[in-house]
């Protein structure tokens, strides 16, 4: 199956159902049900025309409510995001490397690319979204001028702006386009075994989003093993934390794809090489270390549908010295995945705290983000919700 949300709203709650290993009768009895019903609406004979129903059945199956509409519901877009990604669509159209052609305007130096990529990556990872969609236009234009001028020193600019690209363009929810900016970054890093696997973790965030989970865990995994050191004890940080990194991506593509032993193990991997390495390195923008691992533990125990799990890993992991190691769009959106635990439990309360936070520690999280957005929504139409939530959807003109 390439994605769940092609399927029509009835085949959605078959495929969740089946994930849970919940029978027929089993789910009836929790909706308070009967199994023909299920039947019915699984086969596509009975619509699920009503929220407050689709609300009901996501908490049974601990789903987002979004995840059984899809694309029956219009798409909610931050204010200015679909121009913005216009324009890098139309950056990343103008691609004459391969014809070794200068675009217009100057060639910027190495020196200075290196410098302006790092500045995107930064302003990236304080959550700045609108600001990184500025830059992105005229970062890759200029890599790639950069490149044909030197294709030695200009390789890692480039993949580093590709790879910045693309991670902007899944968290505002357009992955096709991410698809192609990681593609050039993976053929810009050919030859080169540290940026592959660098821009492979971006790959992997694709694949992940664009609902190919089995691909992208054997692909993580193929480059994994291509970048760990032939004895572990003895690797590079920087070897490490990519090698660990690419099995964080492994194992949350595993807990998607329903594999969740395989998920568990491969965070168990990644540990080990994390005590190695330590919080606080961030070796080729992984932020790669023990806090990391806590982090990934949470969010494949929310794919999993267990909350309690979540939440002790998330209480582990804010308590270490490295979460602050962590750049404020990794805790933000790890705030987003406890919403969505607390959401799928029925606990309204914790979930708006997550939301308050999260939007507290990178307020473009909740404004630019889809899949924030829509928690958001789901939390704020809920009687319960406290009025700062309700008051934070009324502004992002959601729920």
């Amino acid at each position: 199956m390439g994605s769940v949300e092609v399927l029509p709203v009835g085949r959605r709650v078959a495929y969740w159902r089946g994930r849970r290993r919940l029978s027929q009768q089993v789910f009836a009895d929790r909706l308070g049900k009967s199994k023909s019903w299920v039947d019915k609406v699984e086969r596509g004979v009975r619509r699920l025309d009503k929220l407050s129903t689709l609300q009901e059945i996501a908490r049974v199956l601990r789903i987002d409510t979004a995840a059984l509409v899809g694309q029956d519901a219009a798409p909610v877009q931050a204010k200015g995001r679909a121009d913005g990604v216009e324009r890098i669509r139309a950056a990343l159209a103008r691609y004459e490397i391969p014809l070794g052609k200068l675009a217009g305007g100057p060639v910027v130096p190495v020196d200075r690319m290196l410098r302006d990529v790092g500045y995107a990556w930064t302003t990236f990872r304080y959550a700045r979204y609108p600001q990184v969609v500025d830059l992105a236009p005229d970062l890759l234009a200029n890599a790639q001028r950069t490149y044909v001028h030197d294709r030695g020193s200009g390789r890692g600019p480039l993949v580093e702006a590709y790879r910045v690209t693309a991670a902007l363009l899944v968290k505002l929810g357009d992955a096709e386009l991410a698809w192609l900016a990681v593609d050039r970054a993976m053929l810009a890093a050919t030859g080169d075994r540290e940026l592959v696997a660098a821009a492979a973790v971006q790959l992997g965030q694709v694949l992940r989003a664009l609902g190919r989970a089995r691909e992208a865990k054997s692909v993580m995994l193929s480059a994994a093993y291509r970048i760990a050191p032939p004895v572990l004890e003895y690797g590079r940080p920087a070897e490490l934390s990519l090698c660990g990194t690419l099995l964080i991506q492994a194992s949350l593509a595993a807990a998607q794809d329903g594999n969740e032993s395989a998920a568990g193990e491969l965070l168990n991997e990644a540990a080990g090489m994390a005590a190695q390495v330590g919080d606080g390195c961030d070796h080729h923008r992984t932020a790669f270390g023990p806090t990391a691992v806590d982090v990934a533990r949470a969010a494949v125990a929310v794919e999993n549908g267990d909350t309690d799990e979540a939440i002790a890993w998330h209480e582990k992991a804010a308590a270490r010295a490295g979460w602050r190691w962590l750049p404020a769009e990794h805790r933000a959106a790890h705030l987003l995945d406890m919403a969505r635990a607390y959401t799928h439990s029925g606990d309204v309360s914790n979930a708006a705290r997550m939301l308050t936070e999260a939007e507290r520690t990178a307020p473009a999280e909740i404004t630019c983000r889809p899949v924030a957005r829509a928690i958001l929504a789901e939390v704020a139409r809920d009687p319960r919700a406290p009025t700062t939530i309700a008051k934070l959807a009324g502004t992002l003109g959601v729920g």
